[in-house]
């Protein structure tokens, strides 16, 4: 799908409506902002993006690795795109 003036492509690199990107980053914030999804994406970063493979680690494990770093860097970032919407939704709000 190519984007159109609608359309946008998403931190994924998916393109797909605005509003529904918009939806996915506000969902992943409230899903992460208690304190309990906040103990549950850091236990997932310990795990991966904390991680550190020694040199024994074979290709296909080191690319397993990268592609769980890759799933929780996404959720950290639609977490933070989640949080800019909402300051900004804020200032709209109070003009």
């Amino acid at each position: 799908m190519k984007p159109t003036s609608s359309n946008l492509v998403g931190l994924d690199n998916y393109t797909r409506p605005a509003e529904e990107e918009t939806e996915l980053n506000s969902l992943c914030l409230n899903v992460f902002a208690s304190k309990n999804g906040q103990k549950v994406l850091s236990y997932l970063k310990s795990i991966t993006i904390e991680a550190v493979a020694g040199s024994e680690v074979s290709d296909a494990t080191l690319r397993h690795l990268e592609g769980q770093r890759y799933m929780i860097g996404l959720i950290q970032r639609r977490v933070n795109k989640g949080k800019s919407q909402n300051i900004v939704q804020e200032k709209l709000n109070v003009k």
